[in-house]
């Protein structure tokens, strides 16, 4: 890497490892965080101590000035840092294009609007059970330049955000995937097909040894025609399962192998999560549902009744694709959030609404409408940001929730 004077902003997990790793390969930095919380200044505090200039509180003009290149944390979205950068020529990467920049070994991307966290699990196991050093990691947690500096792995598998493909630039996986791709972000993207857009990119780059597995069903051969990279197909209806078939496939994997990955999955905490049955009504946590369609995914699984806990903030998502579901499979409405006034409007004299101020409130109003043998499912299709930290801490409450029922 020939670039002298880095700039990373975001102090969040990727700025943070990012720093760490232009710390670790002796290239000069310096870290940029708009936020001034005891949070920030603890990292900041951190980094100071190995010699690394913070600014926090802001993004200051300033801070551009006498840089080579500038790290963008994904859940950085500001204007006015392209802008600084565009007149001053200064390029602009994400996080996981500067862990390509170091990384020695093969990368397996997965993206797509849902699924990939659980297909990205399912493929590090597979590689597990074949005794491969692997690491997983990107979007679902461990920041990908976090295990670029540990260097200690014969293959990634990365699961790949649309934020973290807008600023790519060289970024090259072996096995580029997207499982699916559905309205989302809209919210942080003008149109639908402005982030479709942005998701093919994950192919943009590979050649003719590498492979792409695609969803035949869901995606034009137009959009990828220009990739070089051998192509697979999945079959819309069993993303996952037939997505880690095609790896092991690719890897030469034995069959026996990819066979147990798949009857010993469990299934992922947040995602359609059973959490238990009480005097007949059954719980399920599908806190990681983030978008409209994970809700209808939620709802054609649902084989009971259900009372369904939805909202949160709004990502632009189109409630009125939900019509039908509701229609078919759900009792009751319980709305919470900032997207409650939103949802009501778009779903409005289909089935009983109530709203809440809380998700125990929720809970609560969706205990006393439920009945034997129905599901409360809570299945937000909404960020959690304007109630909690996190979906997972979202989905933490709801399980307190349900183990305080009992």
């Amino acid at each position: 890497m020939t670039y002298k004077k880095v700039g990373v902003i975001g102090l969040g997990k990727s700025g943070l490892a990012a720093a760490q790793l232009l710390k670790n390969k002796k290239i000069d930095i310096e870290v940029s965080d708009c936020l001034n919380t005891q949070e920030i200044r603890e990292k900041a505090e951190l980094l100071k101590e190995q010699g690394i200039k913070v600014e926090v509180g802001r993004h200051s003009p300033e801070f551009i000035k006498n840089k080579n290149l500038i790290v963008v944390s994904p859940g950085v979205n500001n204007p006015l840092i392209s802008l600084w950068a565009k007149q001053k020529n200064i390029p602009l990467i994400s996080e996981i294009e500067l862990g390509y920049y170091f990384c020695r070994a093969p990368i397996i991307a997965i993206s797509g609007t849902n699924g990939k966290t659980t297909t990205a699990t399912l493929i590090d196991s597979l590689l597990r059970n074949a005794t491969k050093k692997a690491a997983v990691c990107g979007n679902m947690g461990i920041p990908f330049s976090q295990i670029v500096l540990e260097n200690n792995y014969e293959i990634i598998v990365l699961e790949v955000s649309s934020f973290q493909l807008e600023k790519i630039d060289k970024f090259k996986p072996y096995i580029s995937i997207i499982l699916n791709i559905a309205p989302d972000h809209l919210d942080r993207y003008k149109t639908f097909e402005e982030y479709r857009r942005i998701k093919y990119r994950i192919f943009e780059n590979q050649g003719k040894d590498d492979w792409g597995i695609i969803n035949k069903n869901q995606i034009s051969k137009i959009k990828y025609q220009k990739s070089k990279a051998k192509i697979l197909y999945l079959d819309e209806q069993n993303d996952n399962k037939q997505a880690v078939r095609l790896v092991g496939k690719i890897l030469k994997i034995k069959k026996e192998i990819v066979d147990r990955t798949l009857k010993e999955f469990k299934g992922l905490e947040h995602r359609l999560e059973y959490v238990d049955t009480i005097r007949g009504i059954r719980f399920i946590n599908d806190s990681k549902a983030t978008n409209v369609d994970s809700v209808r995914y939620a709802l054609e699984a649902a084989s009971t009744p259900v009372i369904l806990i939805l909202g949160g903030r709004d990502k632009g998502g189109d409630f009125g694709v939900l019509r039908p579901f509701i229609k078919e499979k759900v009792k009751e409405l319980i709305l919470i959030g900032e997207a409650k006034e939103k949802i009501r409007k778009e779903l409005r004299g289909i089935k009983p609404i109530e709203e809440a101020d809380s998700l125990e409130e929720a809970f609560n109003l969706a205990h006393q409408a439920a009945e034997k043998g129905d599901t409360i499912l809570l299945s937000p299709g909404c960020a959690s940001f304007d109630m909690f930290a996190n979906f997972e801490a979202r989905g933490k409450k709801f399980k307190k929730l349900v183990r305080k029922y009992v």
